[in-house]
């Protein structure tokens, strides 16, 4: 049985270590090139020949409370302290701030965040989705394992929020919504609508009154997103206007 002393000691230093990534009290030493760094993706940001770190090579980590190089463990065999209050064996990942709900999952081989009784992985998709999406998306083969197809980064292991759109294929969701700022609402992978465009596509079927700079007549014609042609001269120097008033 722990006594509090012991739990005093694990918890030590908690949450007053890390980088801008994570929150830990240890940094890894790259098995690539022998460095010391507070964590991959510190590794992954300071290469110049953009050479990354693959995590489940990781053998060494260093305590930050006592500078003691060890084999990679939750617990330090010096000092007793908790290096990471959320550990992963598997990753060789550290992580004090456990409001993540940090898990792992063993399909997609990485750690993930948000809880794991809030995702499912799907197996043909090749990933973790949330259980929202369960018997409710389109599956597209390994549809993370790619690049994002707005900003090109890599998917699967991502930290940014990604979204699965109607067809099955997936991107980030700030690159999603900055898309629809531009109004651009078709997959740029396969070219398939990505919102309820009914409203969109019923006002393409409306008849709008137009008046002709040419001619100056004013006519009813079918609405076209290029330009409204002139049912009196052909002429396609149009604008929408208000329908003409009826008299009473």
């Amino acid at each position: 049985m722990e006594s509090s002393g012991d739990n005093a000691r694990l918890g030590f230093g908690k949450m007053g270590y890390g980088c801008n990534h994570y929150r830990r009290r240890c940094k890894i030493r790259a098995p690539c090139c022998n460095e010391i760094f507070p964590c991959r993706l510190c590794h992954n940001e300071s290469t110049k020949d953009r050479h990354e770190i693959c995590r489940h090579d990781v053998q060494r980590v260093i305590c930050v409370i006592c500078d003691t190089e060890q084999a990679v463990a939750q617990v330090c065999s010096n000092c007793g302290v908790n290096m990471g209050q959320y550990f992963c064996g598997v990753c060789k990942f550290y992580d004090d701030d456990i409001e993540k709900r940090q898990y792992h999952c063993n399909e997609c081989g990485i750690c993930r965040i948000g809880g794991k009784e809030n995702f499912f992985h799907c197996q043909k998709c090749g990933s973790c989705y949330s259980i929202d999406l369960r018997d409710k998306h389109v599956c597209v083969e390994n549809s993370m394992r790619h690049n994002c197809s707005i900003c090109y980064e890599y998917l699967f292991d991502s930290l940014k929020v990604t979204t699965v759109l109607k067809c099955g294929h997936t991107m980030h969701s700030q690159c999603f919504h900055e898309m629809l700022k531009h109004d651009k609402y078709s997959c740029p992978i396969c070219s398939k609508t990505v919102a309820d465009m009914s409203r969109a596509w019923r006002k393409l079927d409306e008849e709008v009154w137009i008046l002709c700079n040419d001619c100056n007549d004013t006519t009813e014609v079918f609405f076209h997103v290029i330009g409204q042609k002139c049912s009196h001269c052909d002429s396609y120097n149009t604008r929408v206007v208000a329908p003409p008033v009826l008299p009473r």
